[in-house]
């Protein structure tokens, strides 16, 4: 191997790539990290910490506008956009320098620049200050992450179009934000503007919001989208958006009653996310990308390139931060205990931070079904939960998806107050292999939120 030679290289710093190179250094690796932005990937600088600090806001804003329901005298409400995005850049920033100080602990180097392969076991690195450094190692990781997915459609270069990035960055709440896109990122932001002031339309171009969930869950959360004053248009197709004068612009759909115009002040586009494959020249090292450009690995996370590993959303599968801190489990025990720790059957739980929030977790009822599985279905409307009825938020229900034969736990969905945490116990017990019915006879403190799965457990049917 040419140039400068380390024991392992680790590209990228997301939840799972900024702790691993730490422990691998301590282990007494020689350990090159390389970043070409912010340390600490998306989650810390533009996923999960801006979003759901904005997202906290955005809740504060709502129960006050209802305080009047529980007693309490307020004035008008009214939201400091500014305001929200410095409490935001607080919580970014403190993220980061923390994780800052745990590296400068950490015995590695930490290389700034954009890495890329020019083979097996070496990469190239185009540095932030100039010039290029070569390196090589015996074990890469790569863990470069993803990016919002730009938006080809007719006449977009043209006007502003927001990402789930630059729309944290606005000072003053959208007059009319349009949004393109049902998934859980275009719903949160929806939410949010809407609850900081915004008129808001959701446009989804499948039948349903959040296509992979079961109907009843997807129109849920329709009702309460609609609820909560936001228009929500589904198999609607974008087919351009133009600038309408003035700082507005329109967007032509093409819907089963024809063709329609909407206006708007702002357009977010939030139809999914690409892999940051591009600059790696992966085709120089040998590793193998699918259809959609993501990074091949096998159930222990190594690549078609012995040696050579990729983790957290480059590697293609549900992106989910929580997702990559078990890729870095996997790998932390592999690397340094020779352990074959794999992603075979492992439970992946996610939250979507809609209020009240989405909580999901094993196999959905659709899933049993297109697997033929006999399956009981547990269900209950949250206004049946003494906790919501008492804390005024009665919107969703619980579901759970249960074997018919052995009353194992096979999955749940939560949509109701604290839907994740809710979830999160059901998961817990699907850990513990309990049953649907030690969770029914389980005793839970009254009046708490879990105290609801007594009565969901007792509902099971066919």
């Amino acid at each position: 191997m040419a140039g400068e030679r380390y024991d392992v290289i680790v590209i990228g710093t997301s939840q799972g790539g900024r702790f691993l190179p730490i422990d691998l250094a301590r282990a007494g690796k020689r350990v090159a990290l390389v970043e070409r932005d912010h340390l600490g990937g998306v989650c810390v600088n533009t996923g999960c910490t801006p979003t759901k600090t904005m997202v906290a806001s955005a809740r504060v804003a709502q129960l006050a506008r209802r305080a009047a329901e529980y007693g309490v005298r307020t004035g008008p409400v009214s939201v400091d956009l500014a305001a929200v995005r410095e409490r935001k850049r607080a919580m970014v920033a403190g993220a980061r320098e923390n994780y800052v100080s745990r590296l400068a602990q950490g015995g590695l180097d930490l290389i700034e620049g954009e890495a890329g392969f020019t083979g097996p076991k070496t990469v190239e690195v185009a540095l932030k200050d100039g010039g290029t450094r070569t390196l090589g190692a015996p074990v890469i990781v790569v863990d470069a992450g993803a990016r919002s997915r730009p938006l080809t459609l007719d006449g977009a270069r043209d006007v502003p179009v927001l990402d789930s990035t630059s729309i944290m960055e606005l000072e003053e709440c959208p007059e009319h934000l349009i949004i393109l896109g049902g998934g859980y990122i275009g719903l949160e932001f929806g939410q949010m503007f809407r609850r900081f002031g915004s008129e808001v339309t959701i446009v989804q171009t499948r039948p349903r919001l959040l296509m992979p969930e079961d109907d009843d869950i997807s129109d849920a959360v329709a009702d309460i989208l609609r609820d909560d004053g936001i228009a929500v248009l589904t198999s609607a197709q974008p087919e351009r958006v133009e600038d309408a004068g003035g700082g507005r612009l329109r967007l032509l759909l093409r819907t089963a009653e024809g063709e329609r115009w909407i206006e708007g002040s702002h357009l977010l586009s939030a139809i999914g996310r690409i892999p940051n494959t591009e600059a790696l020249a992966p085709a120089a090292a040998g590793i193998r990308l699918d259809g959609r450009g993501f990074i091949e690995v096998d159930a222990h996370l190594e690549t078609s390139v012995p040696g050579v590993y990729a983790m957290g959303d480059i590697k293609g599968g549900p992106a989910f931060t929580h997702l990559s801190y078990d890729d870095y489990r996997i790998l932390h025990a592999n690397l340094l205990t020779q352990e074959k720790l794999s992603t075979r059957d492992r439970i992946v739980p996610y939250t979507v931070f809609i209020d009240p929030q989405f909580g999901r977790v094993g196999m959905s009822e659709r899933q049993a079904r297109e697997q033929n599985r006999a399956v009981r279905i547990a269900k209950l409307p949250m206004s049946a939960v003494v906790r919501a009825i008492e804390a005024g938020e009665t919107r969703g229900f619980m579901k759970a998806v249960i074997d018919a034969d052995t009353g194992q736990i096979l999955g749940a969905a939560v949509l109701g107050a604290e839907g994740g945490e809710i979830m999160s116990i059901i998961q817990v017990a699907m850990l513990g292999k309990l049953t649907a019915d030690d969770m029914a006879n389980a005793v839970f403190t009254h009046p708490l939120l879990a105290e609801g799965l007594n009565s969901l457990f007792g509902t099971v049917n066919e």
